[in-house]
C-alpha cells in the first residue's frame, strides 16, 4: 500500500511525462512504421491489412503503447494486474475499429475511426456486463490527453502564417461568433456547463479534436464527451453530402463554397470529402479554412482552461470567493502545458528534416491514443443514459448552434471570398 502511494502521481502530470516520453523516443530514433489499414475489397483486406508484415507492425505498435500506458498505470496508482488483462482487449477492439474506418467507403464519407471505436465499445459495454474491476482499469482521460499532447507536434507556428490571411480572418470570425452564440444558446436552454463548453468548442473550432481538448481543459466527464462527439460525427455526414448540393443548386462561387464547407463542417475528413465533390479550388480553400480553425485549438484550450479554473468556485462558504493563484494552478490542466511545449518544440527547435521523418509516426500514434480513448468511453458508457430524455436539451442546443454556424459562415465566406 505504501509503495502504491509513493508511486501515485496526479494524472495530468503523468500525461505530460508520457506524452513527452513518446515524443522524445520518436525524435531519438524510435520511429514506428505506420500500419496499413486502407482497403476496398476482401482481397485488399487480406493482401494489405492482414499480411504478415503489416500484422508485425501492428504488434510492434502494441508493445510500444502497452509499455507507455503501463507506465501511466504505474504512475497513477492503477492495478498493473488488471491493466495487463484489460489493455490488450481495448487495443484489439481499437484495431478492429481502425480497420473498419480504413475501408474506402468509410473514407469517402469522411467517417473517422473514433466513431467506430466508440460504437464498438458501446455495443460491448451495453450488451455484455463488464465487471467493475475491468471498468476501473480503463484509462480514458489518460489516453485522450496523451493524444492531445501529440497533437501539439502538428500545430506549427510557421504553418499558421502560411494558411493565408483570408483563411485566418474567417477562422477568427467564425470561431469567436459561433462559440459565443453556442454557449449563449446552451445557457438559455440550461444545459450543463461542461456539455455547454464542449458543444461550443466542437461546433465553432474543429469538431472532435476541439471537444476532446475542451473536455481535457475542464476535466469533463467522459460520458458527456461521448454524447457531444456522437452529435458531431452523426451530423458531419449529412452536412458533407447536402452542403455541396445546395452550393451547386444556388450557383455559389467555388471559392465561397470551399470557405463555407471548411468553416461549417466539423471534421477534417468530411471537409476534404465534401470539398472534393465540388472541385479542386473548393478543396484547396476548404482545407485552408479548416486548417486555420484547427491551429486555433491550442489557444482555445489554454483560454478555456484559464476561464474554467478561475470561474469554477467551490461550494458552501467559499462559493463567493475568487480562487487564489495557488488554487488556479492546482485546478489548471497540466496537459495544456504539454500541448504548448510540443508545439513550441516542433515550431522552433526541431529541424524540418527531423520533423518530416517523425511526423507520420507521431500523427499515427496521436490517432491511436484517441481511438483507444473512445473505445474505453464506449465500454464504460451506458447507451440508454447517453440518449435519454435528459439529453435532449444538449441536442437541441447543438443543432441550433450548428444551424447558426452554417448561415454565419456562409455570410462571412461571401464577404471575404
Amino acid at each position: 500500500m505504501s509503495l502504491t502511494k509513493k508511486l501515485t502521481l496526479h494524472e495530468d502530470w503523468a500525461v505530460v511525462i508520457l506524452g513527452s516520453l513518446v515524443i522524445l523516443l520518436t525524435i531519438g530514433g524510435l520511429v514506428l512504421t505506420v500500419p496499413v489499414f486502407a482497403w476496398k475489397d476482401t482481397d485488399q483486406l487480406f493482401t494489405n491489412v492482414f499480411k504478415a508484415g503489416n500484422l508485425a507492425i501492428i504488434g510492434i505498435q502494441f508493445l510500444f503503447v502497452f509499455v507507455i500506458a503501463g507506465v501511466g498505470a504505474l504512475l497513477t496508482g492503477k492495478s498493473l494486474k488488471n491493466y495487463v488483462i484489460v489493455f490488450p482487449i481495448v487495443y484489439i477492439l481499437t484495431i478492429v475499429a481502425l480497420i473498419i474506418a480504413g475501408n474506402v467507403h468509410a473514407k469517402a464519407y469522411g467517417i473517422e475511426a473514433v466513431i467506430f471505436s466508440l460504437g464498438i465499445g458501446l455495443l460491448i459495454g451495453n450488451f455484455v456486463k463488464l465487471p467493475e474491476w475491468f471498468k476501473a482499469a480503463l484509462s480514458t482521460e489518460l489516453y485522450v490527453k496523451v493524444g492531445l499532447i501529440l497533437l501539439g507536434t502538428s500545430v506549427i507556428f510557421s504553418d499558421i502564417l502560411k494558411a493565408g490571411s483570408l483563411g485566418l480572418i474567417q477562422a477568427l470570425l467564425v470561431v469567436t461568433s459561433v462559440w459565443y452564440f453556442a454557449f449563449w444558446v446552451c445557457k438559455k436552454l440550461k444545459v450543463d456547463d461542461e456539455i455547454a463548453m464542449m458543444i461550443s468548442s466542437a461546433v465553432s473550432i474543429c469538431g472532435v479534436s476541439a471537444a476532446i481538448a475542451t473536455a481535457g481543459a475542464i476535466k469533463g466527464d467522459s460520458k458527456k464527451l461521448s454524447y457531444v462527439i456522437s452529435m458531431v460525427l452523426i451530423t458531419a455526414v449529412p452536412m458533407m453530402i447536402f452542403m455541396p448540393i445546395i452550393a451547386h443548386y444556388f450557383h455559389f462561387p467555388e471559392k465561397v463554397t470551399g470557405a463555407w464547407l471548411g468553416g461549417s463542417i466539423d471534421t477534417t475528413g468530411a471537409v476534404v470529402a465534401s470539398g472534393s465533390l465540388v472541385g479542386e479550388v473548393a478543396l484547396k480553400i476548404s482545407t485552408i479554412v479548416k486548417f486555420s480553425q484547427n491551429v486555433l485549438l491550442g489557444i482555445a484550450a489554454f483560454a478555456i482552461s484559464i476561464y474554467w479554473t478561475y470561474t469554477k468556485h467551490p461550494a458552501g462558504k467559499e462559493a463567493d470567493k475568487k480562487p487564489t493563484l495557488k488554487v488556479i494552478w492546482e485546478r489548471f490542466p497540466k496537459f495544456v502545458l504539454g500541448f504548448i511545449g510540443a508545439s513550441v518544440l516542433f515550431s522552433f527547435f526541431i529541424t524540418p528534416a527531423t520533423s518530416a521523418l517523425v511526423k507520420d509516426s507521431l500523427k499515427n500514434l496521436q490517432g491511436l491514443w484517441f481511438a483507444l480513448a473512445f473505445t474505453s468511453i464506449g465500454l464504460e458508457t451506458n447507451f440508454a443514459e447517453l440518449f435519454s430524455q435528459n439529453s435532449k436539451k444538449p441536442l437541441y442546443a447543438f443543432l441550433i448552434a450548428q444551424t447558426f454556424n452554417i448561415f454565419i459562415t456562409l455570410a462571412i465566406a461571401f464577404i471575404l471570398f
